[in-house]
């Protein structure tokens, strides 16, 4: 089944799960050569096709071209190859908010051949040490602002015993920068098989243990040439900017390959806050928006203050569920459908999304071209039509967990099975209900967190609100709504009895929330995503 590989080191390959507990691939329409490697792909192969003067990346105060990437990607890659004996089919660790020299250094990695594992600047020592250790990674590459938990990782690690700083700025002042600029812009790049492993996705498993996804180099051409050339109909016109981090597959996706693939910008923002994003668009005209819903609820207070943000065709939502209405104002302010869709770091990007001219609020669509979707309960059969069950989905992309027994939770009899509760309409499309693992059983009925918070959402004195379920001696859970007011509504008992009526009168009435918590501010990610574990160790008020 699998195809030749260029790795030395063959540990990737030799900790993929048994092949009889892969999902079945859907590989018709995906065809790619025996070898290819990604990093030349998006680089050399971009300026061959004539994108050389394109503009590739923004960040930090500069512009730089496909050619100018090309050539980076090619110094740096020499660096590793030459001074630092980084091999094919190595791990490399990179440690770097999102800018253009952590691109820079993926794509060189790449090149080598080695196996990348993006990582967010936010990890301390002791959750990097967790994922060297699972990937038994011996080289980082780290920006130099963020060296010490990296050199503390390190200290300590068995398998860590190299770690080379980078210039995350732009001023190529640190040692791998210096090291690079004295290479040609010339490398012959390493001949990876389409199945190599070219990067490993961490994901927090329940137990707290991470888990490694792996990716092959045609898993990331498959995602450009389903989703982004499908849904996006990406164009070397547009400009990429989002919130998600690089490190996450959803972010490389949306602000690394989709852009390179197609000869487009990508803008990159180590801040990517809804300021910082606004401006960002108005500056350089940005087209196609990824971020979470709380972001655009605050771009669409800003548009109501003037900003500009007209150039937008396409903002995606991911993150977090897309409540009706976000949806519905987004429409109603620019007259473009806000995207809603699905994916998971197992199947490395989205695989069930609306269209443009196919969209509709509290639905996050069909399945991609190449993907199928299904929904089923805990025997894998189908539930009748319109019944909340488990979502399974197959395709051309698919869970290969890095030597763990969790493969079989995830895979089942060939279907990737994703942990989150779906029904599927008479038309074919999707509607999300919740996490499987976070239904709300009150009572005997089964209640979708994000369903309740959509109403509360709707509701003009609710500016933010996450719902959770709290323990209830007599009901076994209840729901639980922690809300955000805005300006000039105050918490009180009145307020707290008025949304739930206002619940009530919205939705089914055994739904609405019987315990609500007012708070100033909800526990959240660095890109906006509300972290509802939180609320959940919180002792209610």
């Amino acid at each position: 089944m699998l195809g030749p590989t260029a790795h030395t080191d063959t540990f990737t390959r030799d900790n993929l799960p048994p092949e009889n507990t892969w999902p079945e691939f859907l590989l018709d329409g995906f065809d790619y050569p025996d070898h290819i490697n990604v990093g030349v792909e998006l680089t050399d192969r971009m300026v061959d096709r004539g994108f050389g003067d394109n503009t590739a990346l923004i960040g930090n105060g500069r512009q730089r071209t496909y050619k100018e990437l090309s050539d980076w990607t090619n110094r740096i890659a020499h660096a590793l190859a030459e001074d630092y004996g980084v091999a094919p089919g190595n791990r490399v660790l990179i440690r770097s908010a999102n800018n253009p020299a952590m691109v820079a250094c993926w794509l060189a990695a790449t090149k080598i051949g080695a196996v990348v594992v993006n990582t967010m600047p936010m990890l301390r020592a002791g959750e990097l040490g967790k994922i060297v250790d699972k990937a038994e990674i011996a080289f980082a590459l780290c920006d130099t602002r963020l060296m010490d938990e990296m050199v503390a990782c390190a200290k300590d690690s068995r398998f860590l015993h190299k770690v080379i700083g980078f210039d995350g700025t732009a001023n190529h002042d640190a040692e791998l920068d210096r090291v690079a600029l004295t290479k040609s812009v010339k490398f012959t790049a390493v001949k990876t098989g389409r199945d190599d492993v070219a990067l490993l996705g961490f994901t927090s498993g329940t137990t707290g243990e991470p888990k490694a996804t792996m990716h092959f180099h045609r898993d990331l051409l498959i995602i450009a040439d389903a989703y982004a050339k499908e849904v996006l109909a990406v164009t070397p016109d547009d400009v990429f900017v989002g919130s998600p981090p690089l490190a996450f597959t959803f972010g490389l996706g949306g602000l690394a390959v989709f852009p390179l693939r197609f000869g487009a910008t990508a803008t990159l923002l180590e801040k990517a806050s809804p300021p910082n994003m606004i401006e960002i668009i108005e500056t350089y005209k940005a087209t196609i928006c990824f971020t979470a819903p709380t972001a655009y609820r605050a771009m669409l207070a800003a548009m109501e203050d003037g900003a500009d943000l007209s150039s937008l065709r396409a903002a995606v939502s991911a993150g977090e569920t897309l409540p009706a209405p976000v949806y519905k104002a987004w429409m109603e302010k620019t007259g473009k459908p806000m995207l809603d869709g699905i994916g998971s770091t197992e199947m490395l990007h989205i695989f069930i999304s609306n269209r443009f001219g196919d969209s509709h609020p509290a639905c996050t669509g069909r399945p991609v071209t190449g993907f199928q979707a299904r929904i089923v309960d805990e025997n894998m059969n189908d539930v009748a039509l319109g019944a909340v069950g488990r979502l399974a989905v197959r395709g051309p992309t698919g869970c290969r967990y890095l030597a763990d027994d969790r493969q079989g939770d995830y895979v089942r009899d060939g279907w990737n099975v994703t942990g989150d509760s779906f029904h599927c309409d008479e038309d074919g499309y999707f509607h999300f209900a919740a996490r499987s693992d976070d239904m709300i059983i009150s009572a005997g009925y089964n209640i979708a967190g994000p369903e309740v918070e959509a109403a509360l959402l709707a509701h003009p004195d609710v500016a933010e609100c996450a719902v959770i379920s709290a323990a209830d001696t007599d009901r076994g859970q209840i729901v639980q709504a922690h809300v955000v007011l805005n300006a000039g509504a105050y918490p009180s008992p009145e307020m707290a009895k008025l949304l739930q009526d206002y619940v009530k009168a919205t939705i089914a009435p055994y739904k609405y929330p019987r315990s609500i918590i007012f708070t100033d501010a909800l526990p959240k990610t660095a890109t906006g995503k509300i972290q509802r574990f939180r609320l959940k160790q919180e002792p209610a008020a």
